[in-house]
């Protein structure tokens, strides 16, 4: 039984037994994982505290004979969130990326792209800039699981979208011109509307400098969020426990 390694990220865990941990590893290399970590509530020697959600990390693992599950050898922590402060906001927008991450992705199904797009907003995840990086995320994963439209032109009539006339529905797909927007419709605010197409071109980074307070792209995150929701047929509670807070 050989050991594999790659980079990864810890979605979730849950306990097993008296001591063990279930974990949710979306992996470089393999894509989406579960395995066990024998003794990890006992013993903190293999993975110390390698084992909190969004920790990015150098796993070792081994398929098990006639096993779903992995074993969980080893993480060697490259990144910690518990490394910069903490707090509700952040905690709860870490959750999310974690939640939406382990519903949408197929296990053992590499997916580069996600990961890449996974690493970069971690890195801007910060508790003075959480709105950011939350609503780029959210825009992207939409793109990179092809839900996202054409943004510039309404889904209905092929029309280019014109601002403070943009507008989505809850229960369909795409962008929608002042006509066809229909009973019921949110409106996409210009600011929203241009900063969509701004990301999709640039690097999360690039917007780092900006002042962003919450009410900025809340109805872009709405609108991606309700898509996610939409074609994974379930309400995503993290979401809901961010909008408590």
């Amino acid at each position: 039984m050989s050991v594999l390694t790659s980079e990864a990220v810890v979605l979730r865990t849950w306990p097993v037994h008296e001591a063990d941990l279930i974990v949710s590893l979306f992996t470089r290399d393999y894509g989406r994982l579960r395995g066990v970590a024998k003794s990890a509530l006992k013993s903190r020697k293999r993975f110390g505290g390698a084992l909190e959600p969004m920790t990015l990390a150098r796993a070792w693992f081994a398929e098990r004979p006639r096993q779903e599950l992995m074993r969980l050898d080893q993480l060697e922590i490259v990144r910690s969130p518990l490394s910069a402060p903490v707090d509700a906001v952040r905690m709860a927008v870490l959750s999310l990326y974690a939640e939406v991450l382990d519903e949408a992705l197929p296990e053992r199904d590499p997916q580069d792209s996600v990961f890449r797009l996974l690493v970069s907003v971690l890195e801007q995840t910060t508790a003075e800039q959480p709105w950011m990086p939350l609503t780029y995320f959210l825009l992207w994963m939409t793109r990179l699981m092809g839900l996202l439209p054409d943004l510039s032109h309404c889904t209905v009539c092929g029309e280019a979208l014109q601002a403070n006339e943009v507008t989505f529905a809850s229960q369909a797909d795409g962008l929608f011109c002042a006509l066809h927007g229909g009973p019921g419709a949110s409106e996409l605010s210009a600011d929203s509307w241009t900063l969509a197409q701004r990301m999709l071109r640039s690097p999360v980074a690039a917007f780092s400098a900006e002042p962003w307070p919450r009410r900025r792209g809340a109805d872009l995150r709405h609108y991606a969020r309700q898509t996610l929701e939409r074609h994974l047929e379930r309400k995503l509670r993290t979401a809901e426990a961010l909008a408590r807070l």
